[in-house]
C-alpha cells in the first residue's frame, strides 16, 4: 500500500486474488468505487475496496447478475428480495428441466410407431407447462352469465397443475389435455353442453352453487366404492337443476333430465386426463358428475318401467 493508504489496480486485484480484467469490469459498472487517480491517471483504491470486492465476488458466485449485485450494494436490505427472485427463477429453471427429462424418458421408452405421435404432443406444451389453455377451455365451457366467483372457483378445481416431479405418464396425460382443449368442438359447434344453452329463466349461479355440494356427496360414495345409487347426493344434484330452471323436483322433471344430461365423450377424457395428471385418489367433479348421472338414470328406468 502507497503512503497515502491506497492500492493500484494490481494491487487490489492480487490482493482479492482475482485479475486485473475483473477490478476494471466492476469498476466500470460502478460497482468498485475509485478512492482517486495517480497523477498518470492510474485507478487508486482505499482499503475498503478489498472488503467490497470480496462481496461482489461471493454474490458472483451465486451466479447474481450484474444489476441485481449493484443493487445490493447500493440498499443493504435489496438482498432479500434479490434471493428471493433468484430462488423463484430457479423453481421454474428446475420445474422445466423436470418436465424436459420426464418427456425424454417417454420418448426413450416408446415404440418406434408411437414416437411421431408423441413428439408431436408434447412439443406443443412449454417446459414447465402452462395451464392458461386449459382455463380459457372452461370460460367457454362455463355458461356465460355465471358469476365470476363462480367461474373461478369451477375453475381453479378443474384445471390440475402439473406437477413439480412429474413422471412419463403424467408429462404425457397433461400433453394429451392440452391437445384436447386446443383442438376445438368437432364440426365447429358451440363448446358448451346442451344443460347451459337453455331458456332466459335459466339460474346457472343457482346451478354451480349446488353441484358442488353434489359433487361433494357423491364424491364420499365414490371413495368408498358404492354403486350409483339413490339419496342425498343425487336429491341434492337435481334440486340444483330444477332450482336453476325455477321449476319443482318431480319423477317427470327426473325422467327429462336423465335424457338431457347424456354424457359428453369429450368431458369425460378431460376428467380422466386431469386423475392421470394430477395422480390424486381423491374423485373429480367429473367422476362426481358421471355417478350421480349413472344413479339418475337407473331411478329414471325404474319408475319409467
Amino acid at each position: 500500500m502507497s503512503p497515502d493508504g491506497t492500492w493500484s489496480i494490481g494491487e487490489l486485484a492480487e490482493h482479492a486474488g482475482v485479475t486485473v480484467k475483473t477490478v476494471r469490469f466492476y469498476s466500470d459498472r460502478g460497482l468498485l468505487p475509485e478512492a482517486a487517480r495517480s497523477s498518470g491517471g492510474h485507478r487508486r483504491y482505499g482499503p475498503e475496496a478489498l472488503d467490497r470486492l470480496r462481496l461482489i465476488r461471493s454474490l458472483r458466485t451465486l451466479d447474481l447478475p450484474v444489476p441485481d449485485v449493484g443493487r445490493v450494494l447500493e440498499h443493504e436490505g435489496a438482498l432479500e428480495d434479490v434471493v428471493a427472485g433468484q430462488l423463484r427463477e430457479l423453481g421454474t429453471q428446475m420445474a422445466a428441466l423436470r418436465w424436459r427429462e420426464a418427456a425424454l424418458q417417454l420418448l426413450q421408452d416408446c415404440t418406434p410407431s408411437e414416437r411421431a405421435d408423441r413428439l408431436r404432443l408434447i412439443g406443443a406444451v412449454t417446459a414447465p407447462p402452462s395451464t392458461a389453455a386449459l382455463a380459457r377451455f372452461w370460460r367457454r365451457w362455463l355458461p356465460a352469465r355465471l358469476p365470476a366467483r363462480l367461474a373461478a372457483a369451477v375453475i381453479e378445481q378443474a384445471v390440475p397443475q402439473p406437477p413439480a416431479d412429474p413422471n412419463p405418464a403424467q408429462v404425457l396425460a397433461f400433453a394429451r389435455l392440452h391437445a384436447l382443449v386446443t383442438g376445438g368442438c368437432d364440426g365447429g359447434e358451440v363448446c358448451q353442453p346442451a344443460a347451459h344453452q337453455t331458456d332466459k329463466g335459466y339460474r346457472p349461479a343457482v346451478l354451480y352453487d349446488g353441484l358442488g355440494e353434489a359433487y361433494e356427496l357423491a364424491g364420499a360414495q365414490l371413495l368408498a366404492q358404492r354403486p350409483p345409487h339413490e339419496g342425498e347426493a343425487l336429491d341434492c344434484f337435481v334440486s340444483a337443476y330444477a332450482g336453476s330452471h325455477g321449476t319443482r323436483d318431480t319423477p317427470d322433471f327426473r325422467r327429462m333430465l336423465s335424457g338431457q344430461l347424456a354424457m359428453d365423450p369429450r368431458i369425460d377424457c378431460y376428467w380422466e386426463l386431469t386423475a392421470e395428471v394430477s395422480g390424486s385418489a381423491q374423485p373429480t367433479p367429473g367422476a362426481a358428475h358421471d355417478w350421480l348421472c349413472a344413479a339418475l338414470d337407473i331411478q329414471a328406468a325404474r319408475s319409467a318401467a
